[in-house]
């Protein structure tokens, strides 16, 4: 599965480099932005198929469901499942390696646009006269600014999935990990500015072509090969010096263009990634919080030694085999928070309890821990501690 993973990122990677490097479509393109037009968009491929597969391991109802499913036999395909999380961390550092090198590619596009100003073609340009600050090319359009956000939410998302900011300070972490809902939004943004352009009329202007029409416009001189077509026009030779891109040639003569190139914006396709996944989340999330407002009740705590929280509780029509896990939220501990503990203690037929052992070791089982406990400062390092009383719901 990783070798299929990394194979697709790579031939995503190579295809999308070739075409903005070779396709006649974006040959005025290339010539104003060379080798930072094909790694950026390069790059915005695999940010799309990464931003796509990020959300699908955080689908956990969908991966319960999926790995207790008696289609699902394989314990090869249930292993794999159980890596989720691993899946979900490989294509988070993917997503932060390719932005680097996409915002990279875009500061060096960004200055091209300024100094290589193409007053032949106006639309193309995304300044607006040559030797424009290309800082306002990143802090006063669309696509720029929303992009500036986007690298600042990132990097707190990053910084904060330490493991280091993890144990000390939960709530950093998961409080900055669901800023991926602006990420997302930001995203969608982003991608309609229209910067970068490809030209619509390849047959009427094949690129680099020789228009006569603008050449008798500019008092510049003919080929001889349109001596015999132009004879009133035509007085010199053409300069045997001037460079001819090979675009040009065909069979040995320069082709003719009908009309003048036509540009257009691409439509953004990010949206055909993203759009499904995050749907997909949205719904589980919405699923998973009508599901979670059926109360459950607290029915004992005991409090064992080395900081081990054994938690007994009570739900109308909750059913569960050993080795699954529960996902507990608690609302006057944290308003967003919420985490998974194994089944310690499953219902029975005769008995409905069910239980979770945790480990006090981060902020929110230390607040969740004192809001069960009323003592929470005993010596629990020989004996455990029964409490059975009045539990919040």
């Amino acid at each position: 599965f990783q070798f299929f993973w990394l194979s697709l990122n790579v031939w995503l990677f190579g295809k999308t480099f070739l075409l903005y490097n070779q396709g006649l479509q974006y040959y005025y393109l290339h010539q104003m932005l060379g080798l930072g037009l094909c790694v950026s968009r390069a790059s915005a491929s695999v940010l799309n198929l990464n931003c796509c597969l990020v959300l699908l391991p955080m689908c956990r109802v969908l991966l319960a469901f999926l790995r207790g499913s008696q289609k699902v036999a394989s314990k090869k395909t249930r292993r794999l499942l159980d890596k989720s999380k691993t899946f979900h961390v490989t294509c988070g550092v993917t997503i932060c390696i390719f932005s680097v090198l996409h915002v990279a590619a875009h500061l060096v596009n960004a200055l091209n646009f300024s100094e290589n100003y193409n007053e032949e073609f106006v639309t193309l340009n995304a300044a607006n006269y040559r030797g424009e600050d290309p800082r306002k090319l990143l802090f006063a359009t669309v696509p720029g600014l929303t992009g500036v956000i986007m690298v600042l939410v990132l990097f707190l998302m990053c910084t904060a999935s330490t493991y280091a900011i993890r144990v000390s300070n939960y709530d950093i972490f998961w409080y900055t990990h669901n800023l991926f809902f602006v990420f997302y939004m930001l995203l969608m943004l982003h991608v309609s500015g229209g910067v970068l352009k490809y030209q619509t009329n390849l047959e009427e202007h094949p690129p680099g072509c020789f228009n006569p029409n603008k050449t008798l416009q500019q008092n510049l001189t003919v080929p001889k090969a349109f001596e015999e077509l132009f004879p009133d026009y035509t007085t010199e030779p053409f300069p045997e010096d001037l460079p001819v891109p090979e675009p040009l040639v065909q069979n040995s003569f320069m082709r003719v263009c009908s009309e003048e190139p036509k540009f257009q914006s691409h439509f953004p396709e990010t949206w055909f990634w993203i759009s499904g996944p995050l749907c997909l989340y949205c719904v589980e999330r919405l699923y998973r919080y009508i599901r979670s407002n059926k109360p459950v009740t607290i029915t004992s705590v005991i409090s064992h030694p080395s900081n081990v929280l054994e938690v007994r509780m009570v739900k109308d029509d909750f059913e569960a085999r050993p080795g699954q896990y529960v996902i507990l939220h608690c609302p006057r501990v944290s308003a967003l928070e919420s985490h998974p503990f194994t089944l310690t203690m499953c219902p029975t037929d005769t008995k409905a309890t069910f239980g979770v052992h945790l480990k006090v070791v981060g902020d929110w089982t230390e607040r969740f821990r004192d809001l069960l406990l009323l003592h929470s400062n005993q010596d629990t390092e020989i004996l455990p501690i029964f409490q059975q009383r009045r539990y919040p719901k």
